[in-house]
């Protein structure tokens, strides 16, 4: 199985990307996690709704042009649907039996994702009604697919 997280904007801090790498590790043994960072757009201070439809179309461009034809992809936004961490091992795991063997997940920018990238997108999810930033969600998200796996496993790790 390959998971790929499409991610808009660079990660700086090394506590962030101590967190992910440790969990990569972790996640070896289960899956090839494959991290792509792409280029996020400057937004203004006060930007106007025009300019942050503009900004939001070219992030979701450079997202869909990761994505190809026979991935799952789950997008991550507040709209989307929460789950219970044991449920969500459940669609993991269903989505391979399902015929899939690359999962995407998209972690959009500061202003969220584009229409186009929530409709490429096979589920929609949430971690909930908080505002987390994107790079701190990247950490949530791979600690959470590793749950997943270890859910599967029968393991301890849940408890």
């Amino acid at each position: 199985m390959k998971i790929k997280i499409v991610t808009v904007g660079k990660l700086k801090e090394k506590y962030l990307k101590d967190g992910i790498a440790e969990y990569t590790k972790r996640l070896s043994r289960f899956c090839k996690l494959e991290i792509l960072e792409l280029v996020d757009e400057k937004t203004p201070d006060k930007a106007s709704d025009l300019e942050n439809q503009q900004i939001l179309e070219k992030e979701g461009s450079r997202i869909l042009a990761k994505i190809a034809e026979r991935e799952f992809v789950i997008a991550l936004a507040i709209e989307g649907k929460q789950f219970p961490s044991e449920e969500f091992s459940s669609i993991l795991s269903n989505i391979t039996v399902r015929g899939f063997s690359d999962i995407t997940f998209v972690i959009g920018g500061s202003l969220g994702l584009h229409s186009a990238v929530k409709k490429r997108a096979d589920l929609l999810m949430s971690f909930g009604k908080l505002t987390l930033p994107h790079q701190l969600m990247r950490l949530v998200l791979v600690e959470q697919i590793y749950r997943a796996f270890m859910i599967q496993q029968g393991s301890p790790y849940h408890k």
